[in-house]
């Protein structure tokens, strides 16, 4: 009996040492503007059967930067082209699997206890809304918001007279957080975090002429570039998910 048990022992760990090892879930490193939207999506995916993806949100320049750095990554979802095209002229994402998926607007918000609105054009009074007050957006030295929102303020005349009084937050969420506290008096998002959060107020919208369209590319990276990954980017970009994005504001490009 001793020779059948140690028999069986030895199978069992042979057996263990061939099994193939399960496959780690698809990494997503998606940029802050999309949480809800892609959590959506995540559920809707994992509801089919297949692993739940691991979501990983910040800054799309935050994001591109520690996929640089050689931080675990599948995928790549950024806010804007830029940051996107950061990663690909270092050769990190596949060229052929990137797509311009969605699309966004750029609006004014402000706490909900003090809504009103405001036509934003050519000279309006961005200064006297914020007085001697602060406003926020993510920091236009990076972040996708803060960049379009400069480019938007620039082009209306607004900037000069309101660029000492930016808080520079780190990403968009960080933005709106600020808002929903009462810490600035109103800031720039995109029009999809406005509406995920009960505690701003749309004030206005910037016109679509007075930044660079607000386009979403995504794409595998090439390190990550498994079959589940590639999977995962053609759900995520088909027509379950398209309907997700739409439900949460996104246009779709």
């Amino acid at each position: 009996m001793q020779w059948l048990r140690t028999t069986l022992i030895g199978l069992a760990v042979l057996l263990t040492a061939v099994a193939p090892a399960a496959a780690a879930p698809v990494r997503v490193f998606a940029a802050s503007s999309l949480t809800e939207a892609m959590n959506d999506v995540a559920d809707r995916y994992a509801s089919t059967g297949k692993p739940r993806p691991t979501l990983v949100f910040g800054a799309s320049s935050a994001l591109a930067r520690q996929i640089e750095a050689g931080a675990p990554a599948n995928i790549f979802f950024s806010a804007d082209e830029a940051w996107m095209d950061y990663v690909a002229t270092k050769n990190l994402i596949d060229p052929a699997s990137r797509r311009a998926l969605l699309g966004n607007r750029l609006v004014l918000v402000v706490p909900a206890t003090a809504s009103r609105r405001i036509d934003i054009r050519p000279g309006f009074d961005f200064a006297g809304l914020v007085g001697d007050g602060k406003w926020a957006t993510g920091d236009p030295a990076s972040v996708p918001v803060g960049k379009y929102a400069k480019a938007a303020l620039t082009n209306l005349g607004a900037w000069p007279s309101v660029a000492s009084s930016l808080v520079r937050a780190e990403n968009v969420r960080a933005a709106l957080a600020f808002v929903e506290t009462g810490a600035a008096k109103a800031g720039i998002v995109y029009a999809t975090d406005a509406r995920a959060s009960a505690k701003v107020a749309v004030a206005g919208e910037f016109p679509p002429s007075s930044h660079p369209p607000i386009v979403y590319p995504i794409a595998l990276v090439t390190s990550g570039a498994s079959p589940e990954a590639r999977d995962f980017l053609a759900y995520a970009a088909g027509p379950a998910a398209q309907a997700i994005y739409r439900a949460r504001g996104f246009d779709i490009r």
